[in-house]
C-alpha cells in the first residue's frame, strides 16, 4: 500500500483459496489490490500480466505476490444476465473473451504456465476409487489429453462469476490459473455455471450450439470436454474432504452431458 502509494476505499477480504483482497485508490482510479495466496495464484498474475488488458483486467503493478488491477463495477456481473433470461447473451460474452484470451501474442509465454494434462492429475484416483460416472470422465479425459487441438494459453477457471463489466472496457476476464492446452477445455466450465440455472438439459444443449458456433468448435468434442471438467471437478470436491455441496452438482452437468455421447 505504501510503496505504490494506494488508499483504502472499502473493507479488505480473503477468498476461498487463501488469497486477500482490497479495493483502492490508485491516484484517481479505482483499483484492487491482490496478495495471492499460493504458488497457483501467483502463476495466475503472470499470465494476466501477459495478456495485457486484451481479454483480462488491465494490470497497473505487479510485484511478487502483490498484483494491482483496475477494479470492474458491481453489478452483479453474467449471473445476473442470466437470472434475468439473457443467457444468449451471457453466453456471448463469455465467448468472445475467450477467443481474445486465447488468441496468440508476439512474446514468449510465462514459463510458469501448467500443461493441462497436470491440471487433471485428481481426476485418475478419484476414477480409481468411484468409477461409474467419474471413471467415465476420466477415459473420455485420457483420450482428449492424448491427442489434443488447438494449443492456446488458458484461463482456466472461466465462467460467469470471473468475467466482470469494466465500463468502457468491456467484459474482461480476473482470476486465471495459467494454463496451457487444449483451447476447448476453457469453455466447459461456462456449462456448470451459474447453480442451479446450469442443471438444465435443454439450456446445455442451447449453450452447446451458441459455443460450438461462436468459438469454432467441434460440437461432440465440446460436450467431451464438459464430461471431463465436471469429473474433476467432482473429483476436486472429494479430495478437499469438505464436500459440503458434495460432488452431486457436477455429477448433474456430467450426466447431462454423456447423456448425449
Amino acid at each position: 500500500m505504501r510503496c505504490w502509494g494506494l488508499a483504502p476505499d472499502g473493507a479488505a477480504f480473503e477468498t476461498p483459496f487463501g488469497s486477500r483482497l482490497a479495493p483502492v485508490r490508485y491516484g484517481d482510479s479505482r483499483a484492487m489490490l491482490k496478495i495471492a495466496g499460493g504458488p497457483e495464484e501467483r502463476d495466475g498474475a503472470a499470465v494476466m500480466v501477459w495478456w495485457g488488458g486484451d481479454g483480462a483486467a488491465p494490470v497497473l503493478a505487479h510485484e511478487a505476490e502483490a498484483l494491482l488491477l483496475v477494479r470492474a463495477s458491481d453489478d452483479g456481473g453474467l449471473a445476473n444476465l442470466v437470472r434475468s433470461g439473457r443467457d444468449d447473451q451471457a453466453t456471448a460474452v463469455l465467448c468472445a473473451v475467450a477467443d481474445r484470451l486465447h488468441a496468440p501474442r508476439r512474446k514468449p509465454i510465462p514459463p510458469t504456465v501448467r500443461p493441462l494434462d497436470a491440471w487433471f492429475r485428481a481426476l485418475w484416483p478419484a476414477a480409481e476409487r468411484e468409477g461409474g460416472l467419474i471413471g467415465r470422465a476420466a477415459s473420455t479425459a485420457r483420450g482428449l489429453l492424448d491427442a489434443p487441438r488447438d494449443i492456446a494459453v488458458l484461463h482456466g477457471d472461466l465462467h460467469h462469476g470471473n468475467v466482470l463489466d469494466f465500463g468502457p472496457a468491456g467484459w474482461l476476464a480476473i482470476d486465471p490459473k495459467g494454463l496451457i492446452g487444449e483451447r476447448g477445455y476453457d469453455f466447459a466450465n461456462l456449462f456448470c455455471n451459474p447453480w442451479p440455472e446450469a442443471d438444465d438439459p435443454d439450456r446445455l444443449e442451447r449453450r452447446l450450439d451458441q459455443v460450438a458456433s461462436a468459438s469454432d468448435l467441434d460440437r461432440h468434442r465440446l460436450r467431451q470436454w464438459i464430461l471431463a471438467y465436471a469429473g474433476l471437478s467432482a473429483a476436486w470436491t472429494l479430495e478437499s474432504g469438505m464436500p459440503s455441496d458434495g460432488p452431486w452438482r457436477a455429477l448433474r452437468i456430467a450426466e447431462m452431458a454423456a447423456a448425449g455421447l
